[in-house]
């Protein structure tokens, strides 16, 4: 089975287990609707805090800071020893940038971090290694970052891009909205991407609008003319009033050319018949 495939069945079974959660917490006699403290909360451009400290794979003592200022970032907040959907989010994530011709490390950065305080940096590497293995492209492993840290780090950068996550202490596991979020080289969030599976299309002009145009071909400038980013479902919408005007100034450009072409046509057609007369 497909990672795709296997998103889809696993992004059902969320919903299902989501959809029977607080009756099954109810039954159990406790008070908090998880689902009510899970979520999203759009917060375009607001800025992540370059200081938040963490450890990557290597164990090493970074902060957030490190990963920007070249690239946009691609950032995922799951955490790796999650039993459901996290690794095939990870996995269906690295299947769609490996269909698009932009390099982790060259044009982009992917930083992961755990939502979980109590993994280590073992876990990150072993995460790490899983998903550089699936994207296929190892000369690319230097784009890919894992990270763990305190709770406290943990808390404020998922506040500040509006990540919603609770623990249940029933299940022993977090209770977690899927996504990726897009980030600028400055660390303003830029876009959000929903779920587990998203348009390799709709990631890339992410990645060139986030970068500003800095990054991508004139083709991918002109489609972000023709698209716009709909928030409410996280991907790019054709714009038709865009298509249109951009339609209509092709018209108004070939109708010129096709009349200043007939107009020259027509003055060497008089300057022959001229000079024939002469």
């Amino acid at each position: 089975m497909s990672y795709r495939t296997a998103g889809a069945v696993a992004g059902l079974l969320a919903l299902l287990v989501a959809l029977c959660a607080p009756a099954a917490a109810r039954a159990d006699g406790g008070s908090d609707d998880l689902l009510g403290q899970v979520g999203f909360d759009q917060r375009l451009g607001a800025q992540v805090a370059p200081e938040l400290a963490f450890r990557d794979e290597d164990g090493a003592a970074v902060r957030l800071g490190n990963y920007l200022g070249a690239r946009p970032v691609i950032l995922v907040l799951a955490y790796y020893r999650c039993p459901n959907i996290c690794s095939i989010a990870l996995h269906q994530l690295s299947d769609t940038l490996r269909q698009i011709s932009f390099g982790a490390g060259q044009q982009y950065d992917v930083v992961a971090v755990s939502i979980d305080p109590g993994e280590r940096p073992a876990d990150a590497s072993a995460k790490k290694a899983e998903i550089v293995q699936s994207y296929g492209r190892p000369d690319e492993a230097g784009g890919w970052h894992f990270l763990t840290g305190p709770p406290e780090s943990i808390h404020a950068l998922a506040a500040a891009v509006g990540f919603r996550y609770a623990y249940d202490p029933q299940q022993h596991q977090f209770a977690h909205p899927t996504g990726s979020i897009l980030l600028t080289p400055q660390g303003n969030v830029s876009r959000y991407f929903y779920g587990i599976d998203y348009a390799p299309t709709d990631l890339r002009l992410g990645l060139v609008e986030a970068s500003s145009g800095r990054i991508g071909s004139p083709v991918d400038l002109l489609l972000l003319r023709c698209y716009h980013y709909d928030p409410v479902t996280g991907k790019y919408d054709i714009a038709i009033m865009s298509v249109l005007r951009l339609a209509g100034v092709a018209t108004a450009l070939l109708l010129g050319a096709t009349v200043l072409a007939l107009f020259r046509l027509e003055r060497r057609r008089a300057a022959r018949h001229d000079s024939g007369l002469t």
